[in-house]
């Protein structure tokens, strides 16, 4: 009995796995395979998604379909509100048939039929040429759209709308029937003075065939003159505006700033109405104008024509010409030309100070010329009567010939050098001299054989004026023949000559001593070279300076 019991325990434990249990695994794998057959997607993993800024999200919901063509390609997965802004953020899990996702794609919420209800996304993968997007990738708000809802259209035809579009109507209706006041007709074109604004209209077409001729011109033109031209206008007019898609603050700042230009401009309406008056005349100068230059393009063309070999010739002549700068570069080293300048710029400042300075000197210089030319030669020209003493030649030539005796008469030297020996005969007549050097001199005394006969010139009895202020070459011509003769006795003449001579004497001291005569200063304490001659020439001009 016992070996009974202990064989069917044995048994027990090595009969198999509990049917419930298998059944209900079996159970289980038939679940999934039956849902991963109808949904076709493995759990914890997703397609490819993308997002994309919509300005309203439209009663589009999670599980709307997406569709290119009108065909499925995936569903939306979530809708989210665009943080700080209120746009809506659209998230969508797209297809593999929906690939690939080009970045000018573009995206359009649409209704659909009556039967489907709702909403679903209008989707434009872009064109092949433009690189594709990413995973995760968020298409900007400018490449989506929404539709237009009819509450949308009845808000825009409010009853204030209705009004303004009637008054724009009516305002358009006066415009081109309303015939304009004398006013309004002086700032118009004469050619549409007193017409309606209809009338005028159709007085252009008058000149709309030309306009239109020319218009058809620029039309082809704009076609380009080569295979594709326009093609590679619109491509990079397409690079433009993706420039322009990439940088959206700086667009929004551009719109930002045209509007207050163009609110500039209306505030300048009336100065505008008259330029566009204006344009018409400026157009028909400018036309003038162009026709000029057009007629000037046929000599251009031939200058051009004649030129090039000119311009054939130059990489030679540049060529030929390196050796020659090769050179100059060598000469404008600073061992060279470059070191002289340097070392010659002081000079050319000190040179500049001489030009300044002769400005100031030419004038006394012409001062100089003229008092020669007019008083000191004339003077020097005139022949003096001596009675039987006359030689008849000009007493400036006297000087010299007494200049070639008095050398020729001083060959006599000793150990102070040379020397003139005069002999002095006696008489019975007493000469006698002045005081010389001054009141504190010597008077000296002679003797003649005849009786003094006179003095000539007469002395005054004073100093002649003497005015530094008067120009010599104002002065009049000294005539030496008309001086008169003075007493022999003359006690004023005798008085007198010893301080004139102590002055010369005193000159000749100076002359000596500094090997010239001291120039008087003028008023503005400068020397000029009128003074340096005349005291060269007056040796009393010093002394009277100094009393």
């Amino acid at each position: 009995m016992t070996d009974r019991k202990a064989t069917a325990r044995m048994r027990r434990r090595h009969g198999g796995a509990n049917p419930v249990t298998v059944g209900a695994l079996v159970l289980g794998v038939i679940v999934v395979l039956t849902y991963l057959g109808f949904t076709k997607h493995v759990p914890f993993t997703h397609g490819f998604r993308v997002k994309a800024v919509f300005t309203e999200a439209n009663s589009i919901r999670k599980n709307s379909p997406v569709r290119i063509a009108g065909v499925n390609v995936g569903k939306v997965k979530d809708v989210q509100r665009e943080p700080g802004t209120t746009a809506a953020v659209v998230t969508m899990e797209l297809q593999d048939k929906a690939l690939p996702i080009h970045k000018d794609a573009t995206l359009k919420i649409r209704p659909r039929i009556f039967l489907e209800g709702n909403f679903f996304v209008d989707l434009k993968p872009g064109t092949p040429q433009t690189p594709t997007i990413g995973d995760g990738d968020t298409i900007p708000v400018t490449q989506t759209a929404t539709p237009v809802q009819l509450d949308q259209v009845l808000t825009a035809l409010q009853a204030s709308s209705r009004d303004d579009l009637q008054a724009a109507l009516k305002g358009f209706g006066d415009g081109l029937t309303v015939k304009p006041s004398a006013a309004e007709d002086a700032q118009q074109d004469p050619d549409v003075r007193g017409k309606t604004g209809a009338q005028a209209l159709n007085s252009s077409l008058r000149t709309g065939g030309d306009a239109l001729k020319n218009l058809s011109i620029v039309n082809e033109a704009t076609l380009g003159t080569q295979q594709h031209d326009l093609g590679r206008l619109i491509h990079g007019l397409g690079t433009v505006t993706k420039a322009l898609d990439r940088n959206e603050s700086d667009l929004q700042g551009f719109v930002t700033n045209f509007n207050t230009t163009m609110a500039s401009l209306a505030s300048e309406s009336g100065s505008l109405k008259s330029t566009v008056r204006l344009l018409g005349p400026t157009l028909s100068t400018a036309k003038g104008a162009l026709t000029s230059l057009d007629a000037a393009f046929p000599n251009t063309r031939a200058f051009a024509r004649d030129i090039l070999p000119g311009v054939r010739e130059t990489p030679a002549t540049i060529k030929a010409a390196f050796p020659w700068i090769r050179q100059t570069r060598g000469l404008l080293q600073q061992s060279e030309l470059r070191g002289l300048t340097q070392d010659l710029r002081p000079t050319t400042a000190n040179l500049s100070k001489v030009v300044d300075t002769s400005l100031k000197l030419l004038p006394q210089i012409d001062l100089v010329a003229q008092c020669a030319t007019k008083v000191v030669l004339p003077a020097g020209d005139e022949k003096i009567d001596d009675g039987a003493l006359s030689t008849g030649a000009e007493n400036y030539k006297e000087f010299w010939y007494a200049m070639v005796g008095l050398a020729g008469e001083g060959m006599n030297f000793d150990g102070n050098g040379g020397y003139v020996r005069f002999a002095v005969g006696g008489g019975d007549q007493t000469i006698s001299t002045g005081k010389i050097g001054g009141a504190l001199g010597d008077t000296f005394f002679g003797k003649s054989n005849s009786k003094a006969m006179g003095t000539r010139p007469a002395y005054p009895g004073h100093r002649p004026p003497y005015n530094p202020d008067v120009p010599c070459k104002d002065q009049r011509v000294p005539d030496f023949n008309t001086a008169t003769v003075g007493p022999a006795d003359g006690s004023t003449a005798t008085r007198s000559a010893p301080a004139t001579s102590a002055v010369a004497r005193e000159a000749v001291a100076q002359v000596r001593s500094a090997g010239a005569p001291a120039s008087p200063a003028t008023s503005s304490g400068k020397t000029s070279l009128t003074d340096e001659i005349a005291s060269r020439l007056n040796p009393f001009r010093t002394a009277r300076a100094g009393k």
